[in-house]
């Protein structure tokens, strides 16, 4: 899925847009399967009567109660995280119901640093920290699928974008 083009600014264009890396849900994945076959085990275990059919709407309401905040909330919360990165700034939108949203321009990113576990490194993502200048808070982007490949694009977009505010192009 793309980003909006009526976002950017005249003459930006959009260099990368990422979800976090999709293993983010592998174990909710996981757990909906187990949760799925564990209902339908259920349902075929059971004998097909009033005690039975009792049984299985009980097996049914317990995998949706439990699946709910265990399965589905993380694959929507992986599915409306976006990191986009523009040739004039990096923006994180995030929410399922509510959204949230930050704008880093490049001029006012003074570090951009990555960490990886050796799990991040085996799968080839990390988190991407980026310090600006200002008030605010650092901002974590994590699991950012190839975020050593990421940081090196945000400081050379940093570089481009203070040789085009000099007027060096």
């Amino acid at each position: 899925m793309g980003f909006p083009e009526n976002v950017l600014a005249q003459g930006e264009k959009v260099e990368r847009s990422l979800n976090p890396h999709v293993l983010t849900v592998f174990g909710p994945t996981l757990l909906g399967v187990v949760l799925a076959a564990l209902a339908i085990g259920t349902a075929w275990a059971t004998p097909d009567d009033a005690t039975g059919n009792r049984l299985q709407w009980i097996a049914i309401a317990v995998l949706v109660l439990v699946a709910v905040p265990l399965v589905v909330v993380p694959y929507l919360r992986w599915r409306t995280t976006h990191y986009v990165i523009t040739s004039h700034r990096v923006m994180v939108r995030k929410g399922i119901l509510s959204k949230s949203g930050k704008d880093i321009t490049l001029s006012k990113i003074t570090d951009v640093s990555f960490r990886q576990t050796l799990f991040d490194r085996i799968i080839r993502s990390g988190t991407l920290t980026i310090e600006s200048a200002g008030d605010s808070a650092d901002e974590l982007l994590r699991n950012i699928p190839r975020s050593d490949e990421i940081q090196q694009l945000i400081n050379r977009l940093i570089d481009e974008d203070a040789r085009r505010r000099s007027g060096q192009a």
